[in-house]
């Protein structure tokens, strides 16, 4: 599934109609992941039975008819720069590869899933989120969708190319000197 076809507040539309589950949406994500992720590069590590088990809670919910938020069941990818509960939070460096997966989520996280996002994994950044390009020593480079010889620009490179590409309908970034915007148009997101 090509997340490009329709905008997030129609993917959430057609799930709160029923004409696509959560459970859908996630799978197609994770697929769209594990086929391009060799070429992009976009994500540094995924949780696909964590991420299907959330789909399925958010899809019984929405049976029952009890409130699941705006964003029910979309899924969602997380800069590696900002804490998911159950992911370890590397900022792009081997300092970091080794630590203990995050206990609690980071507050932009949290609203996020009380939104009813789910989390399918983390994307790469620069290592901790400072060069303009995407490219660290522990993952490597994440890759233009428009041409795979081409970088993504950073820091949040690998969100880029990840919406770019259609992989995920929705990513974080953060920018605090061109980390959401150099991406953004060099993927021509902008």
């Amino acid at each position: 599934m090509d997340f490009r076809i329709n905008s997030v507040e129609g993917w959430v539309q057609q799930i709160r109609l029923k004409e696509i589950s959560a459970r859908e949406l996630v799978e197609s994500a994770l697929r769209n992941i594990e086929s391009t992720n060799d070429v992009l590069n976009a994500f540094c590590s995924v949780a696909p039975e964590k991420a299907l088990e959330e789909a399925e809670a958010i899809d019984k919910r929405l049976l029952r008819g009890d409130a699941v938020g705006r964003l029910a069941g979309i899924p969602v990818g997380i800069k590696d720069l900002d804490d998911a509960k159950g992911f370890v939070t590397t900022h792009g460096s081997a300092l970091h590869v080794n630590d203990a997966p995050a206990e609690v989520d980071s507050p932009l996280v949290a609203r996020l899933k009380s939104a009813g996002c789910i989390v399918v994994g983390k994307t790469n950044t620069s290592e901790f989120g400072h060069r303009g390009e995407t490219d660290n020593p522990t993952f490597g480079p994440s890759r233009n969708p428009w041409n795979p010889d081409y970088n993504t620009g950073g820091s949040s490179g690998g969100s880029a190319a990840a919406i770019a590409g259609g992989v995920l309908p929705l990513c974080t970034g953060s920018d605090g000197g061109g980390s959401i915007r150099i991406p953004g148009a060099l993927c021509g997101l902008s």
